[in-house]
């Protein structure tokens, strides 16, 4: 009889642990609303929702290079920063001054996307961020100095600041707080918006590997961060960088949001799914959804006005195949990316997510 309560216990423990390993249903409350085949030419990497202003933000590297921008709402195209070569964009509602990380960082009227001024900074812009608390942009590089703050007034540097590793995605919560996700590191570093000083870093712990994304709940200090190895989201308190809990996402996350609006946070993933996290309570979460998107869409923003999340990506064609005297790969040697897909013309598009 104890043999067979032991067995019968076994059985049930193992089949508890298969259906909490089991991925959220791609059915729920959330579906691809719309997808605006908007095309053109250039890679992308993030995409930013002016929510005051009504408009999209969309940078496109290349040999056109220029930020692309559309109205939020319908997804047609308003006009471009022409001559931009940057990864990122961010917006001051309050200055209607927007920038570009790139090198230099462009700066322009939101109103007329009339080009202002350029901006020489160092290391390699890619990350962005404005932050409200005392109206400054944050560009962000892999390398020293990580971060160069620019006053979104007048455009005039205030400093920089080295994190001590790579930053990928950052949150603020507006009154002098920044957190800052270091992708080298699996840290989240956190910084001193008001003295421009790095106060201390939070490990990851081994619960998630090279984080990508980073979303905030403000209200009840919960960071998310959205990590490749393991593909997973660390959830943590951002007062105190105790890990809350940890939970699976789709591989390949570049990004990551949270909306105040339902308590949702958002993972965007290159494998083609959205994870959407729910927040119970500021302890208690559960994946709600994985929902199907466009392969490669990998980055996002969030609408809040419409409760919206947009992603960006395009369709691609085979890779080209290798040279016929090219050597055969070697299984015992890790090599480098192989040639890169050719996008298919005009395919690329803006993902609109939404219930």
């Amino acid at each position: 009889m104890k043999r067979f309560c032991f067995v019968t216990f076994i059985v049930i423990a193992t089949l508890a642990i298969i259906a909490l390993a089991q991925p959220a249903p791609a059915t729920g409350p959330y579906k691809v609303v719309k997808t605006a085949k908007v095309g053109g030419d250039g890679n992308f990497d993030y995409v930013y929702a002016d929510v005051d202003g009504r408009r999209l933000y969309v940078p496109r590297t290349g040999a056109n290079a220029r930020v692309s921008v559309y109205n939020l709402d319908t997804q047609e195209p308003v006009g471009e920063i022409a001559k931009t070569n940057a990864r990122g964009a961010a917006v001051d509602p309050k200055s209607g001054h927007g920038f570009a990380s790139s090198s230099p960082v462009a700066m322009w009227d939101t109103k007329t996307l009339a080009l202002i001024k350029t901006i020489d900074v160092q290391g390699g812009p890619d990350g962005i961020l404005f932050d409200s608390f005392n109206q400054r942009v944050w560009i962000f590089s892999h390398r020293p100095p990580n971060a160069t703050i620019i006053d979104t007034k007048d455009g005039s540097i205030v400093g920089t600041l080295d994190l001590g590793g790579a930053p990928e995605q950052a949150v603020t919560d507006g009154k002098g707080h920044m957190y800052v996700d270091l992708e080298d590191m699996d840290k989240i570093a956190v910084v001193d918006t008001k003295a421009l000083k790095l106060t201390g870093t939070y490990a990851l712990e081994g619960k998630g590997g090279g984080p990508g994304g980073l979303a905030f709940d403000v209200k009840n200090h919960v960071l998310f961060a959205s990590c490749h190895t393991p593909a997973t989201m660390v959830i943590l308190n951002s007062d105190t960088g105790k890990i809350l809990d940890t939970l699976p996402i789709g591989t390949g996350t570049d990004g990551a949001t949270f909306n105040p609006n339902t308590m949702e946070a958002f993972s965007s993933n290159g494998d083609g799914t959205l994870t959407v996290i729910k927040e119970n309570s500021p302890t208690s979460f559960v994946v709600e959804q994985n929902v199907p998107t466009m392969r490669g869409a990998k980055t996002l923003t969030m609408d809040t006005k419409t409760n919206h999340v947009l992603l960006i990506a395009a369709e691609y064609g085979p890779p080209p195949a290798p040279p016929a005297d090219a050597p055969p790969p070697d299984p015992t040697k890790k090599g480098g990316r192989g040639p890169r897909a050719p996008m298919l013309p005009d395919s690329f598009s803006i993902v609109v997510v939404g219930k």
